[in-house]
């Protein structure tokens, strides 16, 4: 501070020092600034309202698969940790020199070097091209679902106009996240495409949204750790903090509880990929390509219903495929939750709901069955289904902290219908905190692989078939 500014500062504080503080009432007003001060707001991707939708029914795609270079090995083998993390005393006290006051040596992108907000690898650029179909989906779906339905059927669960206003802003929201990773990605960012949603009704839609949204959140909690930029994984993270609250407002809407996990799991890259490309109908053409796998998909034959009074007790209750979205059309009316009159089992759009009734339980049969490898799936049909495991022998059950295995049963590997069961477990991640709950994942492997939240993706050479399980 120059030496005429550092008097004037000095005189301003002891002239506020002398004044006594009174209280000051006025009437909000909105500040306008005038044109000079106005600062430049950079101009978001360009997007459209998707005119068509429904599966693709296209001509046959020319390139078929995933994209791929020489492949170095058939899965990544265990190594050591770093030796660093494993000799770090972690005594609280300071074992380095501090390159600043108040500021602890180590870290990532510390250094002072100026970031860099692009993609630093092909694992990134194909991370955050994942992450960019979802944003653009959900775009395309919450507006879907608004020029769908009518506000009379809204209105018939809840979900009333504010609550439309909110998902009006959810959609508004998708705009800036794929802004900001179509220009981190550059020019051969993936663009709009058309898509198809397994749903027919308000509360089938807003079911296939909560899980959609609890997929995509996960898929970028499996690789934002991974990713060689920091600068992107910084500016990623912004977006999908918003991305989980959009996931716990469809639970809220559905009427199921926000967020009954202690923990919100992360999947890895293929799963997500296995998870959305099926709801993706064509894409235009040259459309960036993706490397991740497609897995054949699992069916939950009895899926929880949320819209079930007994969520429990239902059998081929879903639209089908990969989401298992729930379905309402064999469901009596005084059997919906939505129409029951005692609080105990009722689930109105809320901000919470409290059922007597759990959606799932531990020891509960959960039947299964899957498809086999080599199906067309995705943008234009063009990805093909595949898998290693010619017998999967687990269901690993994949939520809070934790990858459960529990043996199949009566597996039949009927090339018409695969199909086994299991049990869900009866495990913890804390005292108090039950691991298998709310909007979680399901493999078929065929090795109780163990591994970590930070290495679950070594999974994937082991994994049948890939679905979401509504365990509350």
């Amino acid at each position: 501070m120059a030496p005429a500014a550092a008097l004037r500062f000095a005189g301003l504080l002891a002239l506020v020092s002398n004044v006594r503080a009174v209280p000051v009432v006025s009437e909000p007003t909105t500040t306008i600034f005038s044109e000079p001060t106005d600062l430049p707001s950079p101009y978001a991707i360009s997007h459209h309202n998707v005119t068509s939708h429904g599966p693709y029914n296209g001509l046959p795609a020319t390139t078929t698969g995933a994209l791929w270079t020489s492949v170095l090995g058939p899965s990544i083998p265990p190594a050591p940790p770093p030796p660093q993390i494993v000799e770090y005393p972690a005594d609280g006290k300071l074992h380095g020199d501090q390159p600043m006051p108040f500021t602890p040596s180590g870290g990532i992108g510390t250094n002072g070097s100026v970031p860099i907000y692009k993609v630093a690898s092909d694992f990134d650029y194909q991370s955050l091209a994942l992450a960019l179909y979802h944003e653009w989906i959900e775009l395309d779906l919450f507006h879907w679902g608004l020029a769908t339905f009518s506000d009379e059927e809204f209105d018939a669960y809840g979900i009333d106009a504010e609550d439309r206003f909110l998902l009006q802003h959810m959609a508004d929201q998708e705009i800036g996240h794929a802004s900001v990773i179509a220009n981190m990605l550059g020019p051969n960012a993936p663009k709009q495409c058309t898509y198809n949603f397994p749903v027919s009704n308000v509360r089938e839609y807003v079911d296939f949204n909560q899980k959609l949204t609890r997929w995509a959140e996960a898929g970028v909690y499996g690789f934002l750790p991974h990713l060689n930029s920091g600068p992107a994984a910084s500016m990623l993270l912004q977006s999908i903090t918003v991305e989980a609250r959009q996931q716990m407002i469809f639970r809220q809407f559905g009427g199921q509880f926000p967020m009954p996990e202690w923990h919100t799991p992360g999947i890895p890259q293929s799963w997500a990929w296995t998870l959305l490309a099926p709801y993706i109908g064509s894409c235009p053409h040259n459309q960036t390509r993706m490397v991740w796998q497609n897995f054949p998909a699992l069916y939950i034959l009895n899926q929880p219903n949320p819209a079930r009074i007994n969520g429990a007790d239902a059998w081929d209750e879903t639209t089908g495929g990969y989401a298992n979205t729930l379905s309402t059309k064999a469901i009596p009316p005084d059997e919906l939750c939505v129409n029951a009159t005692d609080k105990t089992l009722d689930c109105p759009a809320a901000i919470a709901n409290n059922k007597s009734i759990p959606l799932s339980y531990p020891g509960r049969q959960v039947f299964l069955q899957w498809d086999g490898p080599g199906l067309l799936v995705g943008p234009n049909n063009s990805y093909v289904t595949t898998t290693n495991v010619a017998e999967p022998k687990f269901a690993a059950w994949l939520s809070q902290l934790n990858v459960t295995y529990t043996p199949l049963q009566d597996v039949s590997l009927d090339d018409n219908m695969k199909t086994a069961y299991t049990f869900q477990p009866n495990v913890s991640t804390w005292k108090g905190d039950p691991a298998v709950n709310g909007t979680m994942f399901i493999a078929l492997t065929d090795v109780d692989l163990f591994v970590t939240p930070y290495n679950v993706s070594l999974i994937n050479p082991h994994v049948a078939a890939l679905a979401v399980y509504q365990a509350g």
